[in-house]
């Protein structure tokens, strides 16, 4: 893995840029991101006066759903796939886009599906300790569960996936104290996990791998949405089984 200037580890297209170009843009309407946006919301709580670094943003759908459905001061999005720094707005607030990772007065810090993509997981929570204010909170997404691994993390660029107990590991050495975590999407697991089976079986050994996100019917999509809205309440109880893991966690 090659590294920019400030030491943030590239890691090729981070989560939202290439399911964009997959889902045609329309990122904010899929069901896995509505529910995913809803997800953080929940686990985040009250946003008043936050501002947020955004670590491994690509199309900062996280961020900007924050901005706009919260009371989030700002945010500072980095991610070296960016052609350049750039500034913008987001529901009146600032949104700064970076390529290099630097000391920045922020109270959150979000990594949403982006150490599954570098060699060391470590290091780079590190790197973004380092950055931050003592006291910072972080948000911690990664995929769920090595058995549930296909083309389409392959077609994403990664390099493994997590249980709760790994990835509340890797935070802890990378500098972190732990406060809670979660796994998410918990109802759709089985249905992912016989598609990802099947899959391993049936496709052909040479077969180019792809997201297996998708655009949906607004019935499917709508259908969806509703199921995972109905796992909400029971978010910070679900340690069995989802296709993602969470972890809530602060800089000492």
């Amino acid at each position: 893995m090659s590294e920019n200037g400030c030491g943030v580890q590239r890691a090729g297209h981070f989560h939202g840029l290439k399911e964009a170009e997959v889902l045609d843009g329309d990122i904010h309407g899929h069901w896995y991101y509505r529910s995913k946006a809803a997800a953080i919301s929940r686990l985040l709580g009250d946003l008043r006066g936050v501002t947020i670094l955004d670590v491994g943003a690509g199309s900062a759908v996280f961020s900007r759903h924050l901005l706009r459905h919260s009371q989030a001061a700002g945010a500072w999005c980095v991610d070296v796939s960016y052609a350049h720094d750039d500034d913008a707005r987001e529901a009146g607030k600032p949104l700064h886009y970076r390529r290099d990772l630097t000391p920045v007065d922020v109270s959150l810090a979000l990594l949403m599906d982006v150490l599954e993509h570098v060699d060391d997981d470590v290091g780079l929570l590190r790197q973004c300790v380092g950055v931050v204010p003592r006291g910072t909170r972080f948000l911690i997404s990664v995929p769920a569960f090595q058995l549930l691994w296909s083309g389409h993390d392959e077609f994403l660029e990664h390099k493994r996936r997590y249980t709760l107990g790994q990835i509340v590991e890797v935070v802890e050495r990378g500098g972190l104290v732990v406060e809670r975590g979660a796994y998410y999407f918990g109802l759709v697991f089985p249905l992912a996990l016989a598609s990802r089976v099947a899959g391993r079986w049936l496709s052909p050994r040479d077969a180019v791998p792809r997201s297996q996100l998708k655009k949906h019917n607004s019935f499917v999509n709508a259908a969806l949405s509703v199921v995972c809205r109905a796992e909400l309440p029971l978010l910070a109880f679900n340690r069995l089984a989802g296709l993602t893991a969470f972890c809530v966690a602060r800089a000492p």
